[in-house]
């Protein structure tokens, strides 16, 4: 399956996140790319039972956001459950685990894409 990397204008994609190839950075984590918009990058994180993402994320001159769809995301001390928004604003690093597997939407904020 072929998916594009942006919706145009006048464009509508439907996408089956499921069908979509996932990558694996790391044991445990898959991400798929979805379709996005100019200057947002659009994406699905699956995180294993136990599993974290493999390196420090480190956002530089701009932001990050995700939505936690199922599961359980932990960020250092703090736990987001299902319809948690999570913002990281420039200069901001993070580095998500779960122990229970947790599937979030994500955004990465970047206006020279």
């Amino acid at each position: 399956m072929i998916i594009p990397e942006r919706v145009l204008p006048g464009q509508t994609i439907p996408v089956d996140v499921d069908e979509v190839p996932p990558l694996e950075p790391g044991p445990g984590v898959r991400v798929r790319t979805l379709p996005g918009m100019p200057g947002i990058r659009t994406w699905v994180i699956d995180l294993a039972p136990g599993a974290e993402w493999p390196d420090l994320d480190v956002h530089g001159a701009y932001g990050e956001a995700y939505f936690v769809v199922s599961g359980e995301v932990i960020e250092g001390d703090r736990v987001h459950g299902p319809g948690t928004y999570v913002a990281f604003g420039p200069e901001t690093s993070h580095r998500p685990r779960t122990e229970t597997g947790v599937r979030v939407f994500g955004f990465n904020y970047d206006v020279t894409a």
